[in-house]
């Protein structure tokens, strides 16, 4: 007898596909075959994907608002369009999933076209544009965030909190915080999500650089670069005697977060998630420049819980990261209370709550 199918539709980045893989091991563990739909390889995250097989489907995200640009957009759709319904009708899945971004439009339109249920799962704390067309139609919307802005109006009966699912190796590598010690290795892992964060390696060399002697003997630092970044990026560390070891992609970040005293990143869902899971205090440096402020919204509720801190990136100076990393390496007590706050917000049975929603829905 052959197992009941689910595809899930992710969009080519991190923050989508990661929640992808952590739902493909729970339906994997519950006797589902499982199809992810996609624009990108997904082993570009070096993570082979937890399920049956992947499949690109032709998609784009708006970029521009002139005639040409919507015509273009609306052209790759419309073919991702009709990809998506022949495979649809051929793999015959008993549910499909959406985790956001526009390239989930073609795979879930062609769903609801076949007859087929379709959950759609809003990472952030503000329901994106691609979720908010979506949500218009027959489903069950599953939320991060209890408060999630552009939702307010939707039916009650159709909405589902169930928190933002994060990967087995997250849940793995979940330790209790342990505080640096006043005179022991001080522990800063930097990353900026799975496409990298260029200001991180303009800003923070500098801010590290001038930390005081002793701080900068006690460093042991973590961060993520971008390939055309990291020349001068490891001269800046070297030049300042600091201990650095950089990767452009680290396939195990999971552990490097569970071994971090602090973390400064963006606040992409992912990464929020991820650390208040594993209950460890961080900087947030939200993406600027976002449509809808998705990753300030993200920083801002887990600062105002007391589990990190937010600061903007027109605000995010060497000088004013330099005073922060040293008031907090110097407040171990800070940062335990801030990784306690953070833990207290976690959810770990997100992906579980969300794959009873799934299985209620199969046709």
């Amino acid at each position: 007898m052959s197992k009941p199918v689910v595809m899930i539709a992710a969009g080519g980045t991190g923050g989508h596909l990661f929640p992808a893989f952590a739902l493909a091991e729970e339906l994997g563990r519950r006797g589902y075959d499982v199809d992810l739909v996609t624009d990108v390889r997904a082993d570009q995250y070096g993570i082979d994907f937890p399920g049956r097989a992947a499949h690109q489907v032709p998609s784009a995200t708006l970029r521009g608002r002139s005639p040409l640009a919507i015509a273009r957009t609306a052209t790759t759709l419309l073919r991702g369009l009709f990809h998506a319904h022949a495979l649809i009708k051929k793999q015959t899945p008993s549910v499909m999933v959406g985790f956001g971004g526009y390239p989930t439009l073609p795979p879930l339109i062609a769903a609801r076209i076949a007859g087929v249920p379709f959950v759609i799962h809003e990472a952030n704390a503000v329901m994106g544009r691609a979720n908010r067309l979506l949500a218009r139609l027959e489903n069950k919307i599953a939320l991060t965030f209890e408060k999630t802005k552009y939702l307010e109006d939707a039916d009650e009966e159709k909405v589902r909190l169930v928190g933002m699912p994060v990967r087995d190796a997250v849940l793995e590598a979940a330790l209790p915080y342990k505080s640096p010690g006043p005179s022991g290795i001080f522990s800063l892992l930097v990353f900026g999500g799975s496409q990298g964060a260029r200001v991180f390696s303009d800003i923070v060399p500098e801010a590290l650089a001038g930390m005081p002697q002793d701080l900068k003997g006690r460093l042991k630092l973590v961060q993520q670069v971008r390939e055309e970044d990291m020349d001068r990026v490891r001269d800046a560390y070297d030049e300042a005697g600091i201990d650095a070891e950089l990767g452009t992609f680290f396939s195990d970040l999971p552990k490097r977060m569970a071994a971090a005293h602090l973390i400064v990143a963006r606040s992409g869902a992912s990464t929020v998630a991820e650390t208040a899971i594993l209950g460890r205090p961080a900087i947030y440096v939200p993406l600027p420049h976002a449509l809808d402020n998705d990753q300030l919204e993200n920083a801002t509720r887990i600062q105002d819980v007391g589990g990190g801190w937010c600061i903007e990136q027109k605000a995010f100076t060497p000088e004013r990261l330099r005073e922060e990393v040293n008031r907090l390496a110097a407040e171990p007590n800070t940062l335990a209370l801030a990784a306690k706050a953070a833990h207290s917000v976690g959810e770990p049975g997100a992906v579980a709550k969300l794959a009873d929603v799934i299985e209620e829905m199969k046709r």
